[in-house]
């Protein structure tokens, strides 16, 4: 088992991890319902990764677990899963704070939980608004489901759970702007463009890589920092860009999906795991790190990227495919090399251990607090906001490839030649025998989906992209550029 400890270790969340090789006997209480834990927990209907709280007292309350073992969670991802668990956890110690048990909170008792976690100059742990948001609408999810089982009021049933964004919050950068972020809160650059004197990182390849890699790819910060080494693509000569594939386990409501890495990002990854990676895990396996972390698994072969075999103690080998293998798995993964065990994770810490995805929001922050130093303000950037970066970046490469594909159009031959694309919809659902054409488009639209973006990538090579959106773009609102070219 794994687990989260909040709020003073008064209430904590553990994670079963049903996949271990260890099956420890039960104390002899305990064996009249199973030989041993993880079968006791598998007969009962648990699943690997569910959450369960444990109360002050030692045990668990049924009811609140039950939220965790329902369908309802089993249809959520694994970081949602988390998520909650640490909410709830939090509530459950605040109402031990007040004297209070989980099913007798009210309205006020939800407020002063929100003025605690945001305002309270008492808690030296506050957190930003729409980190409580989060906290809110996971509790907000647990009383609903509770209601109508055991009769409990919802106290956040009223309590406003939206981000309610302001229209003027900065929530782009352009590929000037980000370049700039980068090199100043990451790569320890001054205002010149220079090796800062004052800086004082030590991960500065690592972390500028894999904020190129957000904004290179688009992926959320929780999906990029779950990818291993055998799930990198191969180098190759004369790509543009490289097709990867997302597993379920691993995306957000886990519906894995095609993403597409540039050349550069990639090239930059493997530089990262010969250099500054290779030095972490070399240092972990002089400090025999690695041979003290329980429950490993040993890959022992691969599959190309769809599969990956582990080997047990008692020489017995299982099958897994990458697509079913969470984060919290991936985390675990080791392969034997002729220097000792390696993580197959790609992303370490200076340890040389997996880096726990969760530590890159302390990566952007201290990014943003050096750019604030500098003197540059309110040109910060969030994980979040590379994934929508990349969207304007390609809605821009899109226009440009439309005015050249269209621009020596009519307006009508314009329109003509874009109701052919319905026309060709008719025509497939005439081949495949489809009633409504409707049909064939919600079976068949995500390969021509794909197709559309692989014909995109190849048409974006040559463009001005950086020119045109720093020309577009320089004056709207939402929008930072590199402040330092304005000026």
């Amino acid at each position: 088992m794994s687990t989260v400890d909040v709020g003073g270790g008064r209430w904590r969340a553990y994670r079963y991890s049903l996949k271990t090789q260890s099956r420890g006997p039960l104390p002899e209480a305990c064996t009249r319902f199973a030989s041993d834990l993880v079968s006791w927990v598998t007969d009962l209907g648990g699943r690997h990764g569910q959450w369960f709280l444990i109360g002050p007292d030692g045990r668990p309350d049924l009811r609140v677990n039950s939220f965790f073992g329902s369908p309802k969670m089993k249809g959520r991802a694994a970081r949602t899963n988390r998520d909650y668990a640490y909410s709830v956890c939090l509530w459950l110690n605040f109402l031990e704070s007040l004297g209070r048990r989980w099913w007798e909170a009210s309205e006020d008792d939800a407020r002063e939980f929100q003025f605690w976690r945001v305002t309270d100059p008492r808690n030296p742990r506050r957190v930003q608004r729409s980190s409580f948001y989060r906290d809110a609408a996971g509790l907000k999810t647990l009383y609903r489901w509770m209601g109508g089982r055991f009769q409990v009021v919802n106290p956040f049933e009223e309590l406003e759970t939206s981000r309610g964004r302001k229209q003027e919050d900065v929530k782009w950068l352009d590929p000037a702007g980000y370049a700039r972020w980068r090199d100043l809160g990451l790569r320890g650059l001054d205002l010149d463009g220079r090796e800062d004197p004052a800086w004082g990182g030590r991960n500065e390849q690592r972390d500028a890589v894999f904020a190129d890699g957000l904004y290179g790819t688009g992926l959320r910060l929780s999906e990029w920092a779950s990818v291993v080494l055998p799930e990198l693509p191969e180098e190759a000569r004369g790509r543009g860009y490289y097709t990867c594939a997302l597993a379920d386990a691993c995306a957000k409501g886990g519906y894995g999906h095609t993403y597409w890495m540039p050349r550069a990002v990639l090239s930059d990854v493997l530089s990262y795991v010969e250099g500054a990676r290779a030095r972490s895990v070399r240092r972990a396996q002089v400090a025999d790190r690695y041979e003290r972390v329980t429950e490993r698994r040993i890959a022992v072969g691969f599959e190309g990227r769809q599969a990956v075999t582990f080997e047990a103690e008692s020489g017995e080998r299982e099958t897994t495919a990458w697509n079913e293998l969470d984060p919290a798995d991936r985390k675990l993964l080791f392969r034997r090399t002729p220097q000792g065990l390696e993580p197959l994770a790609l992303w370490l810490n200076e340890d040389g251990l997996p880096r726990d995805g969760h530590g890159w929001h302390h990566t952007f922050e201290a990014a943003n607090e050096r750019i604030a130093v500098l003197g540059l303000k309110d040109f910060s950037c969030t994980p979040h906001m590379l994934r929508h970066s990349l969207a304007l970046k390609w809605y821009s490469v899109a226009k440009l490839v439309q005015a050249r594909q269209l621009g020596h159009l009519s307006q009508e031959e314009t329109r003509d030649f874009r109701e052919q694309f319905g026309d060709h919809w008719h025509l497939v659902q005439t081949m495949l025998g489809h009633r409504q054409v409707e049909t064939t488009k919600n079976v068949y639209l995500e390969p021509f989906r794909n197709l559309e973006v692989e014909l995109l990538l190849r048409h974006a090579d040559g463009f001005p992209v950086e020119r045109f959106m720093a020309d577009v773009f320089t004056a709207h609102p939402r929008v930072r550029t590199d402040p330092l070219a304005v000026r």
